[in-house]
């Protein structure tokens, strides 16, 4: 039980000390969303960020579910904010497909990221949850 404990305490003290430190000029370089993607379905979904200011970092995606479809390319960006960030991205520039949410980002050994969001998309009229990873410079 005392292991146990001690686990459990050392884990949430790991998981409250990561923060992820946002500053001008930081570059983001990961995947968009690998949390809602089939094992048979696996498609990389790259996406890059540049932080404009220590708390506005705008990126661009690039993503093509198959070879039939044509290539996408998707703006977000992101607001941070005591830890968390809020959430909002545009499908090809089009602004009757917004997407909307918040999340936290965490950042291991300085350059790694892990940034779990709860996205509301507008035109499917759904809620998601959504997991990137990446490298920030």
């Amino acid at each position: 039980m005392r292991k146990l404990l001690l686990t459990l305490t050392l884990v949430i003290g790991m998981i409250i000390s990561m923060n992820a430190q946002n500053a001008k000029g930081d570059w983001y370089i990961g995947t968009g969303d690998i949390a809602n993607v089939a094992w048979t379905d696996w498609a990389v979904a790259p996406t890059v960020g540049y932080a404009f200011t220590d708390n506005l970092m705008v990126g661009v995606d690039v993503s093509q579910a198959d070879s039939t479809e044509d290539l996408s390319i998707d703006v977000h960006a992101r607001y941070f904010f005591k830890g968390f960030f809020a959430y909002a991205a545009t499908e090809g520039f089009e602004t009757d497909a917004l997407k909307l949410g918040v999340g936290k980002m965490f950042t291991f050994h300085k350059s790694v990221f892990v940034d779990p969001k709860v996205v509301y998309d507008s035109a499917l009229k759904t809620t998601n949850l959504q997991l990137g990873v990446g490298l920030k410079f």
